[in-house]
């Protein structure tokens, strides 16, 4: 009887464990502009329940990505620091493996243009507590074998590996297959959107008695602009970024609808107290087609409408509900919370962000941040920092222009300081200086 007693005392042990330890689902819109949903101020899109998760949740009102495009996003999010120190990653990787500035161009040469996997803290770190992660839809981090999100420590994957894919046949606009499970490439018939979920659904009751990561990257609303009800509408070269209003706002509310698949889950399957649930875009919206609010600017820009993007995070028991932070964040604040979150180990100068849920669970006090953006493509570079409420953007093309903002009063930075205030100019520059000086590049 005794061997027998042991197993069930042990069973019971890791049963606890399991139940302490919360699941977390990360659910990420790609080019999402700050007022693309109802609960940030959308004058015609019906998004209920992303609406309802804010009510449930808190919502935040300075979050910021960490670039002003796709990949470098999501190389801070995955690393837990500034993407420049990965190298090649500071602007979005073209369609086909194509790099887009000096950088990147050298690595794509070498067959070398993605997030190498040592790099990548957040999935392999949350092995050791025991979590089983999933990542499906997007992944935007390098063609290359190599780079396969199965190299970086996640146990599942289902998506395409580039930035954009048509939504039906789900091929780049180059015509190159990208679509995955695995590492072996798929062929499967459907809504982009719809699939990501279906697999998120999979995933989840699969792994509904034991604690996971749920990485939901959805493609909407990137273009091409395609809603559910679009499969026999030809979309190509000629008008694969043209909007439709009409189009993008069925984009939003079908991904509104999906996210109310994902909850749906974990509430069928009792774990949505167990359960912390993310909802945060990848950069600001694309800008012929995405609702910026009052802010300016767009996606590739430092501009507050090409980085300022919503948050809404919901932990039923943990988080007050119908609660507005305004307290200053980035992406890269997301790793560190979740890895502290799950009791993953990862030396704290390994990470640039804070414990954003903690901040919020434990009511501290909103306090002051310095944060910094530089994004690259081609001869145009976009810089930005943060210092409190002062704000330098700066933007090289042939010639060099610079702005100073206080956005204390001036979210859609309007008023130019920087002849103003000469002193807190000369004060920006230098941190900007400063810190591009300290994240060269690790390759």
């Amino acid at each position: 009887m005794k061997p027998l007693l042991a197993i069930l005392i042990s069973a019971l042990l890791v049963s606890s464990l399991s139940a302490a330890q919360p699941n977390i689902v990360f659910i990420l819109a790609d080019d999402m502009g700050y007022g693309d949903l109802g609960c940030y101020g959308h004058p015609t899109a019906k998004t209920p329940v992303i609406d309802r998760l804010a009510r449930e949740g808190v919502r935040f009102t300075q979050h910021y990505a960490n670039g002003p495009e796709c990949s470098p996003t999501r190389t801070a999010f995955l690393t837990g620091r500034y993407q420049q120190r990965a190298g090649g990653l500071e602007c979005a990787i073209g369609t086909g493996n194509v790099g887009r500035y000096d950088d990147a161009i050298r690595l794509a040469k070498k067959r070398q243009l993605g997030l190498p996997a040592e790099q990548a803290v957040l999935p392999s770190a949350l092995k050791k507590p025991g979590y089983s992660s999933g990542v499906f839809g997007k992944w935007h981090l390098g063609y290359e074998p190599q780079f396969n999100p199965l190299e970086h420590g996640w146990d599942e994957f289902f998506g395409y590996m580039g930035g954009n894919v048509h939504y039906f046949n789900h091929r780049e606009l180059s015509d190159l297959h990208v679509l995955y499970r695995g590492r072996l490439p798929v062929y499967e018939k459907g809504y982009m959107t719809h699939l990501i979920t279906d697999s998120s659904l999979d995933f989840i009751e699969r792994n509904k008695n034991r604690p996971f990561f749920l990485y939901v990257s959805h493609e909407t609303p990137h273009f091409p602009f395609q809603g559910p009800g679009d499969g026999k509408k030809t979309v190509d070269k000629s008008n694969w970024t043209e909007p439709n209003a009409t189009t993008y706002v069925a984009m939003l509310e079908d991904l509104d609808r999906e996210v109310g698949r994902v909850l749906a889950a974990l509430q069928k399957h009792k774990l949505e107290k167990n359960t912390l649930v993310v909802f945060v875009s990848d950069n600001g919206g694309f800008a012929r087609a995405a609702n910026m609010g009052p802010l300016s600017g767009a996606k590739s820009t430092t501009l507050e409408g090409g980085i300022r993007v919503p948050l809404i995070m919901r932990w039923p028991g943990r988080i007050r509900p119908g609660t507005t932070s305004s307290q200053v964040c980035a992406t890269f604040d997301l790793t560190r919370s979740i890895l502290n979150l799950a009791g993953a180990k990862v030396p704290a100068e390994q990470l640039d962000g804070f414990d954003l849920v903690d901040h919020i669970t434990e009511n501290r006090k909103d306090f002051a941040r310095t944060l910094f953006w530089r994004g690259k493509r081609g001869e145009r570079t976009w810089s930005a920092v943060r210092s409190g409420d002062l704000k330098y953007v700066r933007k090289v093309e042939g010639e060099t222009s610079e702005w100073l903002f206080d956005l204390a009063g001036d979210i859609a930075e309007k008023n130019d300081l920087s002849r103003s205030r000469p002193q807190e100019l000369k004060r920006l520059k230098k941190l900007l200086a400063d810190w591009e000086k300290d994240v060269q590049a690790l390759r």
